[in-house]
């Protein structure tokens, strides 16, 4: 990737107006998000398959009218969307160049089982090659998410080293990271956890040098303006949210209290879509989705 395209991916990132689509369901997830768009596990036959159908979920997506730089800022891509193609160009090129939309990658395996209140995220074996891999299709940054159910401080601050961890592995290959220390919406501690989340982020920023930049996702926090200082910190280009399990509704309501935050939803970017829909009718409700979306970042 040029200079030139990577700093303009980047002020689109810092100061655009709109949210981040997220194409990234992996393969545990997919099977779920294949049913709520109406393709039941009966409707193919092994693992290819299914992924054949995500893809053409995520390409249908891609292609509407809506989806394009006016409203979407950037779409994270699970790694088998980003070598796959829309339309006979590499996804991400597809993206960039003929929607404006800046390509992230889901670098992730998945979360390590639950202790000391959180869950941490798996090793990510060959993550250098990975990330050499994603900047030949003209990947921007990349995101990795882990889960904090309980306020536990030990807990926490271990799940955010790690996310800063990888986070400059990520920024030494020449990208932007999306660290994701998710926490639960159903935490019976959650406003106790946003607060000590916030203290160990800042004390991680805190110690970045001027060139290590990052993005930030986070659960849309029970206090209002909890994380604008975050949004503010000079190594921060943006502090997006996750839907977490809210209804679309719910979360754009609750993230129209947050004036710093914009969204990065997936279930909720997809809620009422099916494959059974005419193109007209699956427009109109991504459509839908995609203004409500816009309107709740803005």
């Amino acid at each position: 990737m040029s200079t030139d395209t990577f700093a303009q991916m980047a002020a689109q990132m810092t100061n655009g107006k709109g949210f981040i689509a997220a194409l990234d369901q992996s393969g545990g997830s997919t099977p779920k998000a294949l049913g709520l768009y109406g393709v039941t596990e009966d409707m193919y036959d092994g693992e290819e398959a299914m992924f054949a159908e995500i893809h053409a979920m995520r390409t249908r997506i891609i292609k509407a009218p809506d989806f394009t730089k006016d409203k979407v800022l950037g779409a994270i891509l699970f790694e088998r969307t980003m070598r796959g193609e829309v339309d006979g160009k590499p996804t991400a090129k597809a993206l960039w160049e003929d929607r404006g939309i800046v390509p992230f990658l889901k670098i992730d395996k998945g979360l390590d089982d639950k202790a000391n209140g959180v869950q941490m995220m798996k090793p990510i074996p060959g993550l250098e090659d990975t990330l050499k891999e994603a900047a030949t299709f003209g990947i921007f940054g990349t995101k990795e998410r882990s889960v904090i159910h309980e306020a536990n401080p030990e807990g926490i601050k271990a799940v955010v080293a790690q996310q800063f961890e990888v986070g400059k592995t990520v920024v030494s290959c020449g990208m932007v990271p999306i660290i994701e220390p998710e926490v639960d919406i159903n935490s019976a501690t959650k406003s106790e956890a946003e607060a000590i989340l916030k203290a160990e982020i800042t004390a991680q920023l805190d110690a970045l040098a001027d060139d290590q930049n990052v993005m930030l996702k986070l659960t849309i926090p029970n206090e209002a303006g909890l994380y604008d200082d975050l949004a503010d910190h000079p190594r921060v280009l943006r502090v997006v949210a996750l839907s977490g399990g809210y209804t679309t509704d719910d979360a754009c309501a609750r993230l129209s209290k947050q004036p710093k935050m914009i969204a990065s939803f997936s279930r909720a970017l997809a809620e009422g879509l099916s494959k059974q829909q005419s193109d007209e009718e699956f427009n109109a409700a991504l459509g839908a989705n995609i203004d409500k979306i816009y309107q709740a970042s803005l």
